[in-house]
Order: structure tokens, then sequence, then C-alpha cells
């Protein structure tokens, strides 16, 4: 598909949420592409879904570039904006695939029981479409109790780690089942709604996981399933 295909919607409509203790802010546009079916489709007719080779619970597939292109042109001046990134900085994408759950509960190993977060470098955002229609499971953003991170930056990814695994040593491993509310080390302190055609961008180091709804969200259909397109940046030297 072309680019044309993927336009962003001029009348999309942004806001900035300011979430945990931390104030960090994240960037919630609705309406954000004006024909989101066309991402929908091409993940329905082309995406050759494969298990993640990462923690992430599901199947993914690569996002068209075209569509990539589009997303990022669009959001860059925002987030380089607000997170106000150095001007020697350059935006680099480190990963763009479409994603779906399809794991079972009984089937996650132990870190994806728990929430994650995706990089501790200070200038990584998730960039995260949610394509198909609700409902389907929001974005949760948890503290690790214990030490009170909302997020786990350079200086704090020792700490965290050895912490969450003390605790886990003490308390045992959590049960086999997703992270959807306050519980063992972890506290649900905010989330982001799951809507149709809804991105959002958020600093890669926040802790979060998706707030599973194992009804609807566990489904390797691209046309029934959580079907999201995920785009992951960094902004670096170059």
């Amino acid at each position: 598909m072309s680019a044309e295909q993927y336009q962003v919607n001029p009348k999309a409509k942004s806001h900035i949420k300011l979430v945990g203790k931390s104030q960090t802010p994240v960037i919630v546009i609705d309406d954000f592409m004006l024909d989101p079916d066309s991402a929908i489709a091409h993940a329905c007719e082309f995406g050759q879904f494969n298990l993640a080779n990462t923690y992430y619970p599901g199947n993914r597939a690569k996002l068209p570039r075209n569509y990539v292109i589009s997303v990022i042109q669009s959001v860059y001046p925002m987030i380089e904006k607000l997170y106000k990134i150095p001007l020697n900085l350059k935006l680099q994408p480190q990963a763009t695939y479409y994603s779906l759950i399809t794991k079972q509960p009984a089937e996650l190993q132990l870190l994806q029981r728990m929430p994650h977060f995706d990089s501790v470098t200070p200038f990584y955002f998730a960039v995260l479409h949610y394509l198909n229609p609700a409902p389907h499971g929001d974005t949760g953003f948890f503290r690790h109790i214990p030490t009170q991170f909302e997020y786990v930056s350079p200086e704090r990814e020792n700490i965290y780690f050895e912490s969450a695994s003390s605790y886990v040593k003490q308390h045992g491993e959590p049960d086999a089942k997703y992270c959807v509310k306050t519980e063992g080390q972890f506290e649900l302190y905010d989330h982001l709604e799951y809507r149709e055609n809804r991105l959002v961008i958020y600093p890669g180091w926040l802790l979060h996981s998706c707030l599973v709804n194992q009804g609807n969200d566990i489904d390797s259909n691209p046309s029934t399933g959580r079907l999201t397109a995920n785009i992951f940046i960094d902004f670096l030297k170059g």
C-alpha cells in the first residue's frame, strides 16, 4: 500500500496525560489515522505473524514501511518538543511490528506475568496504535512497591532487578496469569484506555503492561484480536 493509504488525520485530537508521582508526560492522540482499516487490512492479508522472539506474549509481524514513515513523520516533532530531546540526537527506529496477544495464562514465563520496561535509555519511546474496535485490554502503568520505582533508568536498573528477584525468592513466583491489577510487588496506578484508532506514546522506561482481557484479547486472528501497531524509537547520537 502507498503512503497515501496511511494518511494521518489532520483533525486528530491530542492531549498530554501526566502519570504517576513522577508526573511523566504521555501523549494520547485520538482518531489518529484517516483510514485505520487500511492498516488492519494489510495485517490480515499480508501479515506474516510468528511467535515473538522477545518476552511479548504473542505473535508479531512486520509493519509496512509506508505506515511507519507516515506515523513517525507525524509524531516526531511533538516528541522532540515535549520530551526536550537534545539537538545532537537523531531519531532512529528500533523495531516496527504488528502485535497480537496469543499466549494463554498457563503458558506465560515468569517475566511475562509481571510489568516490564522496554529500555532504560532516557529517549527511547513506545509508539502504540490501537487498531481493531474495542473492547480490548488497556495499557496499564505500574509502580514497583518495594522500590517505589515507576520507571527504570540506567542507575536504577540493578537496584530494580535485585529487589524484584529478592521479592520472588521471598514470596514465590506470581501465579501463571497476566498482571492486570495491583498485586504482589506491583501497584497499578494509572492506565490508558484502549480505543480504536487511538495512538499513544510513552517513554520506554516506564513499567507497564497490557491489562489483558482474557475474553477478547487472546486471539491470533488479526481481524478480531487485540491488534496493535508498535513502533519503538530511540534518539541517539548520529
